[in-house]
C-alpha cells in the first residue's frame, strides 16, 4: 500500500509522492521507542530492516529523521513534524486491520516475590476477561535494559529510571520488617540486652540473599542507626529461600511485609522489632514508550496503580 502526497508540513517538509505505508509504520515505531532495537519486536522484523527502512524514508524525504546516540535515537524537527502528521492517519488505520482482532500479549517485568505474592494475584481477573500476560523476573538494571530494547512493555523496580527516556510513576511503598521464628523470638527476648537489638541478635545467625546484606544492612543503618558488623550464616538465591530458612529456624532477617506478612499473621514467624518508622523501599511503575498501543497495557497499568494503594 502506498500513501499519495507530497502536501508540505509546518517545516516545508514534503512526503514523496509515494510515500510507502511500511515504511511511516517504521518511522513511527521508532520514533516512539526512541530506538531502532526497540521498535523492531514490535514490528516483527529485525533490526537491520528497521535501520534500512529508516534509512529509505530519509531519502525519499531528503531529510534526516534521528540522531543516532550511543543508546538509542533522538528525533529531529523534521520527526516531530512527519510524526504530527501521519500519527493520527496511521492509528485510525492500525484500529481498523485490528478490529476484531485479539490484543497482544502485555509484557511485564518485577521481582520474583512481588510478582507472585502481589501482581499475579491482582491480574487474575483481567486474565479471566482475556487479557494475555508474558512475566518475566529480574533485578532492576537489567529489566530496565531489556525495557530499552523493546522486550518489556511495564516494568515493576525498586527505583525510579534514571533519564526522561521511560516513564515512571510511584506505585507503592514497601514496608520492611525484622524477624526471626517463636523460638528465636523467644531466646532473643530472654537475653538481658533484650532492650538492644543489636546486642540481642549478635549471636543469632543472620540469613540473606546476597553477600552485601543490602535489606539488613539498610535496617541497621536507617533504623537502628548502627553499622552492621555482622556477616551471614546463610546466604540463599533469593527472597522465598529466606523466608523458608528463617521459617524453618535458621535464624533472622529482615523480609518486605508483602511476603511475610501472612508468617506473622499465622505466628510461624514474629516481629523482633517494631520502630514508629519501619524502613520503605518505593516501588515504581515503568512503562515502555509507545507501549500504550496496545489498550491491555493500558487495562493492566491501570488495574496494578488501583490495587498497589492496598499494598
Amino acid at each position: 500500500m502506498v500513501v499519495r502526497g507530497g502536501a508540505s508540513g509546518a517545516a516545508g517538509q514534503r512526503l514523496p509522492p509515494q510515500a510507502d505505508l511500511n515504511l511511516l509504520r517504521t518511522f513511527l515505531a521508532v520514533y516512539r521507542s526512541g530506538s531502532f532495537t526497540a521498535a523492531a519486536p514490535r514490528l516483527g522484523v529485525s533490526q537491520p530492516t528497521v535501520t534500512a527502512q529508516i534509512r529509505t524514508l530519509e531519502q525519499q524525504t531528503g531529510r534526516e529523521l534521528f540522531t543516532r546516540l550511543p543508546r538509542g535515537v533522538d528525533p529531529t524537527p523534521h520527526a516531530h513534524d512527519l510524526a504530527a502528521r501521519v500519527a493520527d492517519p496511521l492509528d485510525a488505520l492500525a484500529s481498523l486491520e485490528d478490529t476484531g482482532a485479539v490484543a497482544a500479549p502485555v509484557h511485564l517485568a518485577g521481582p520474583s516475590e512481588l510478582l507472585c505474592v502481589r501482581v499475579l494475584p491482582a491480574l487474575a481477573p483481567l486474565v479471566v476477561d482475556g487479557v494475555r500476560l508474558r512475566v518475566a523476573q529480574g533485578l532492576p538494571e537489567p529489566l530496565l535494559e531489556e525495557m530499552r530494547a523493546g522486550r518489556h512493555d511495564l516494568v515493576i523496580v525498586t527505583r525510579r529510571p534514571r533519564g526522561r527516556a521511560l516513564e515512571s510513576v510511584p506505585l507503592a511503598d514497601e514496608e520492611y520488617a525484622l524477624v526471626a521464628n517463636p523460638a528465636w523470638a523467644e531466646r532473643v527476648a530472654g537475653r538481658s540486652e533484650a532492650d538492644d537489638v543489636c546486642a540481642a541478635l549478635r549471636d543469632v545467625p543472620m540469613v540473606t540473599y546476597a553477600e552485601d546484606l543490602p535489606i539488613v544492612r539498610r535496617y541497621w543503618r536507617t533504623v537502628l542507626g548502627r553499622q552492621l558488623t555482622a556477616g551471614a550464616a546463610v546466604t540463599v538465591p533469593n527472597l522465598y529461600a529466606v523466608l523458608s530458612a528463617v521459617n524453618a529456624g535458621a535464624g533472622y532477617s529482615v523480609l518486605p511485609r508483602s511476603l511475610c506478612q501472612e508468617y506473622l499473621d499465622s505466628g510461624r514467624l514474629v516481629l523482633l522489632h517494631a520502630p514508629e518508622e519501619p524502613p520503605l523501599n518505593t516501588l515504581f511503575l515503568v512503562q515502555r514508550p509507545g507501549a500504550d498501543t496496545n489498550p491491555d497495557v493500558a487495562r493492566v497499568r491501570a488495574r496494578l496503580r488501583e490495587v498497589a494503594r492496598a499494598w
